[in-house]
């Protein structure tokens, strides 16, 4: 029997050349391609035609801790609207691009326990490798 173990601290994101730390328990990344990679229409002879889809975009969230040290960094770059590089990589795996933007500021809240916020970056040159 093989066991396989996943360690939270082997994962890093970096953000325009700086690691960002304070990350949300629970899901703290996710990623996912914006669109299929083809589509495909099937005609009632049963035969298909596939169109490539050349839409290399992609998302990624995060989220933060209201306490994480990057916190004010990240809703500034956010707020200039400024293009910047994002990777996030595992010991297994490598996602983001070279250029990418925040979709919005984060919302927020606050209450009698740490809050998360949730930052959407969406990434122009995406790759999942």
């Amino acid at each position: 029997m093989t066991v396989h173990t996943f360690d939270a601290r082997e994962t890093s994101v970096n953000i325009n050349n700086k690691f960002v730390t304070g990350f949300a328990e629970g899901s703290f990344v996710e990623w996912e391609k914006d669109e299929d990679n083809f589509n495909s229409k099937t005609d009632a002879m049963g035969d298909t035609a596939v169109a490539i889809t050349n839409n290399n975009t992609g998302t990624i969230t995060l989220t933060l801790s209201q306490t994480s040290p990057n916190l004010k960094e990240l809703k500034r770059l956010a707020e200039s609207r400024a293009k910047f590089p994002i990777w996030v990589k595992t010991p297994a795996e490598k996602v983001g691009g070279t250029e990418a933007m925040f979709v919005k500021s984060p919302s927020g809240g606050l209450s009698d326990e740490i809050e998360d916020r949730e930052f959407e970056i969406r990434v122009f040159d995406y790759t999942d490798q």
